[in-house]
């Protein structure tokens, strides 16, 4: 096809994508923004996985930033303002590389946030446990706590997103508030042991740790893992109430990006002053380090069960961006005829899919079921977590890869190295991350249910995509 047809055809699509989003109502300012790029990126619990590699986390850090979260944020700001569209990476992926790969693309997002949704059950569960004190300690590995939880979290998230982003934006941004209140907290405890001395670990060391695997493991972690996200505000682009989008989720990204990288270097000093990195919770390493900052003032029966709460809050806040931006995949799957009409059919007063949203929250119920089955709370959690983002970055290659190779993409110099180096750290992750960084009964049983997960997704995925498009042609 000449290229003045195929710009013509990516023309056409992406107004006919701009007409669907027309419907949805206009709920988000940038400061909505900014707080959401915070909570969709922030997770509390990489500071435990960025605190193993002891003071040394900074030599991590940094190269993490350069070689990944700063391209990232190049990228998606290149990407977004070709097509500011409802479903953001999705549409890129379609309208670059072909339906099958937007379809795949859309599957291993939806795969993503459902499968991090399961795994926020053990943050919830885990921070329980804090906020009952010594008393609590059975909370944490209950089963039966965990599916109850598991229940009442999705029940409470499903009925949030049927109220749409005009409700559930009031949660995200008082859940980016309370990120930035939990890491006042630990720096109001953990500074007199920086200052007098008694931390339990060095804050940083400008030093390199011997390269190994698990350091280069963690290293696709802190980079990849703790970074990637800011497609996600993206998915919600003709909800934004500026006409002007690309400009304003531009804006947003670079405001929220200082932000986050302090929370977690920050955040990572912090938690070394109270624990020794062998001992890290990788669940919840900032409630641990409030609880024994708290403990060392003498103040932990209030602040303890408090910081616990807050991050409950945060927990909760950051389910819910992940929820609402889940629900918004099979909807405009649906607008391309991808999945069942019924899928994309709005609710008549509050403008959001109904059938999405429930479809969303039975499929994450079940696989918090799943996930807990003959397992430990911290090896269900990085489990969920670890499948979770190798379906993630699975995506981001398909995103690091359109200004390379898609057609019709003419970008300038600096997108395409920044692209390079998203890929490539993109791809260490995927590599890496199917090997366990805790201490799990069968290594091998591990990395084998990782690597099942996310290869029956995408063969679930490719035979659904050809068996449609099978039965479209016959029609």
């Amino acid at each position: 096809m000449p290229a003045r047809d195929r710009e013509q055809q990516f023309l056409e699509a992406e107004h006919l994508v701009e007409l669907r989003s027309a419907e949805l109502k206009k709920e988000l300012r940038l400061g909505d923004l900014v707080l959401s790029q915070m909570l969709y990126i922030t997770g509390l619990f990489w500071i435990g996985t960025a605190g193993k590699l002891g003071s040394a986390h900074i030599m991590y850090w940094i190269p993490a930033v350069l070689l990944f979260y700063v391209p990232s944020g190049i990228v998606v700001v290149h990407l977004n303002r070709e097509m500011p569209l409802e479903g953001g990476l999705y549409q890129w992926a379609k309208l670059r590389f072909g339906d099958l790969a937007g379809f795949l693309v859309a599957l291993n997002l939806w795969a993503t946030i459902v499968l991090i949704l399961a795994s926020s059950v053990s943050l919830l569960t885990d921070n329980l446990g804090y906020a009952a004190g010594s008393s609590g300690a059975w909370i944490v590995e209950s089963k039966a706590v965990t599916v109850l939880v598991g229940a009442l979290m999705m029940g409470c998230l499903m009925l949030l997103a049927l109220g749409g982003l005009a409700i559930a934006k009031w949660l995200h941004n008082a859940g980016g508030f309370v990120l930035l209140l939990l890491l006042a907290g630990m720096v109001w405890f953990a500074l007199p042991r920086w200052l007098h001395g008694g931390a339990a670990a060095a804050p940083v060391a400008f030093t390199f740790p011997a390269v190994s695997l698990l350091n280069l493991n963690i290293l696709g972690k802190m980079g990849f893992g703790a970074f990637c996200g800011f497609d996600g505000c993206a998915i919600f682009s003709g909800e934004v109430r500026d006409p002007r989008v690309a400009r304003t989720i531009r804006r947003s990204v670079w405001l929220a990006a200082p932000l986050i990288a302090l929370f977690y270097i920050l955040g990572t000093a912090c938690a070394l002053a109270f624990t020794q990195p062998g001992d890290l919770d990788l669940v919840s390493p900032t409630t641990q380090a409030l609880s024994r900052g708290a403990q060392a003032a003498g103040v932990a029966p209030i602040v303890a069960p408090f910081a616990a709460v807050l991050t409950i809050c945060a927990v909760m806040a950051n389910a819910s961006i992940y929820n609402n931006a889940v629900i918004r995949l099979p909807m405009v799957a649906g607008w391309d005829h991808l999945l069942p009409a019924w899928l994309s059919r709005l609710h008549p007063r509050f403008k959001t899919p109904v059938g999405s949203i429930l479809c969303i929250g039975l499929a994450t119920f079940a696989f918090t079921i799943l996930g807990n089955l003959g397992t430990g709370a911290q090896e269900s959690f990085q489990l969920l977590n670890n499948s979770a983002i190798i379906c993630w970055a699975i995506t981001y290659l398909a995103m690091f890869a359109i200004p390379l190779v898609a057609r019709g993409e003419k970008p300038p110099w600096n997108v395409r190295v920044a692209a390079v180096s998203g890929f490539s750290m993109s791809l260490l992750y995927v590599i890496l991350s199917i090997f366990p960084i805790v201490d799990v009964r069968n290594p091998a049983s591990f990395t084998a249910k990782a690597s099942g997960v996310v290869i029956g997704v995408n063969a679930l995925g490719a035979w659904y995509f050809w068996r449609t498009n099978k039965r479209r042609e016959r029609k």
